[in-house]
């Protein structure tokens, strides 16, 4: 009973015996895209499209297209002209300076006051230039008395000599009237011919001592004239040395070398002044040019003699001058008429220095872009605007709006116009 239980038991719980033991079980085949390998060359593949789009291609570089400016090159006229900001200066300033170095004594003046040319600015204390002035004075004075006392040697020996002179042709006229006197008293019987002998004897002599001191005269005067002119000289020499010590002490005297405007006048009493330093200027009042800097791009293109202009002001380029400072050089202008009211040394203007005729020309438009290799490349976009490529540009003039392209660009094409100077590559691709 307990058998056949248990065998009907195991029936019901459907637990094979015999022949269902050895039935076989299909399985049902895996999808080929279900694949292990096929899983993992599919994200492969999908890594390398998501890197291909993030990583941009080699020597190219992705921009934001909102974060670049752009523009078009076109054919238009081209103002060869260069604005720049001048300042009104004085057309002629010219220094006061100190001759003498000294203690300054007294102010005459102030700074800012108009002034004559010789009048005097301040008075200067210095007590060894004035005894050295009275002690080299007191030499030439000396000096001036032994020449003095020369002159006057001459003045006597010529004196003398004339004496000389006058009495030799006193005893030659003395001597011929004796002598005339015996010769008729000889005829007459009265003397003999020993007692006329003796007085043309007298006669001979007193002509040659005459003719001696005639003789000597000549030469004597020769030589004392040449002497005279040298003591002349020598008195010209001392007196002109003697006006310039003199004029030593006027040096202490700080005066106006010109006309004008004191300014720089800050010297205050008691400071100490040496020779050679400056003491303020005088600027020419109502006489004015403009000075400017430049940038030294435009170098080789100012020159002397253009034309310049300012609110109506016609102005010539008057002098320019090369050094570079900075990057910057200088340029003057002088006004080509007469100055206008109103104008005051410091005041700012904006010129316009003409540079060339307008004409037309293949221009672009200025911008941060002529930074990078100044000028001699530029990105140009492609007809779908999505990628930019380099190309070497050359420019030309300049001004403020416009470059002038000599080469390199065609008008209607595209530029990037912002500042690509961190660009390594070659392209910008454009998000």
């Amino acid at each position: 009973m307990m058998t056949e239980g248990l065998a009907h038991a195991n029936r019901s719980a459907g637990v094979a015996t015999g022949v269902d033991m050895d039935c076989r079980v299909e399985r049902v085949p895996t999808p080929w895209w279900r694949g292990r390998a096929t899983a993992v060359v599919m994200a492969l593949a999908l890594v390398a499209v998501l890197v291909a789009r993030i990583l941009p291609a080699s020597g190219s570089t992705d921009v934001v297209a909102a974060d670049i400016n752009t523009d078009v090159v076109a054919r238009a006229p081209f103002a060869d002209y260069l604005p720049v900001r001048a300042t009104v200066a004085p057309k002629l300033t010219t220094l006061v300076g100190v001759l003498s170095g000294g203690h300054v004594e007294k102010l005459l003046v102030q700074d800012g006051a108009m002034v004559a040319a010789g009048q005097a600015l301040a008075t200067l204390a210095n007590p060894a230039l004035r005894l050295d002035v009275l002690t080299r004075e007191a030499q030439i004075a000396t000096q001036l008395g032994g020449v003095a006392g020369e002159n006057l040697g001459i003045a006597r020996y010529r004196l003398d000599r004339a004496g000389q002179l006058a009495q030799a042709h006193y005893d030659l006229l003395k001597a011929r009237r004796e002598l005339a006197v015996r010769e008729q008293l000889h005829e007459a019987g009265f003397v003999s011919d020993a007692g006329v002998k003796s007085y043309v004897e007298e006669a001979a002599y007193q002509q040659q001592r005459l003719a001696q001191l005639q003789a000597g005269h000549v030469a004597e005067a020769r030589i004392t004239a040449m002497q005279g002119a040298r003591l002349d000289d020598t008195v010209g020499r001392l007196e002109r040395n003697l006006a310039a010590v003199r004029a030593g002490m006027d040096t202490l005297t700080i005066r106006a070398p010109s006309d004008g405007r004191l300014t720089n006048f800050t010297i205050q009493p008691g400071q100490a002044l040496r020779p050679g330093d400056p003491a303020g200027q005088v600027d020419s009042e109502g006489s004015w040019k403009l000075t400017a800097d430049v940038d030294e791009y435009f170098l080789g293109r100012i020159a002397a003699g253009q034309t310049a202009s300012a609110d109506g002001l016609a102005l010539t380029v008057a002098k320019v001058l090369p050094a570079v400072k900075d990057g910057r050089f200088r340029v003057e202008l002088a006004l080509a008429g007469p100055p206008p009211g109103g104008l005051s040394r410091g005041q700012t203007l904006d010129i316009r220095i003409t540079l060339g005729d307008t004409a037309p020309a293949v221009v672009a438009p200025v911008g941060a872009w002529l930074d990078t290799g100044a000028g001699t490349s530029a990105f140009v976009l492609d007809a779908d605007g999505r990628h930019a490529r380099r190309r070497l540009v050359k420019t030309g003039r300049r001004n403020p709006e416009q470059v002038e392209i000599l080469s390199g660009l065609a008008p209607g094409e595209r530029i990037v116009t912002s500042n690509t100077a961190s660009v390594k590559g070659d392209v910008l691709n454009l998000r």
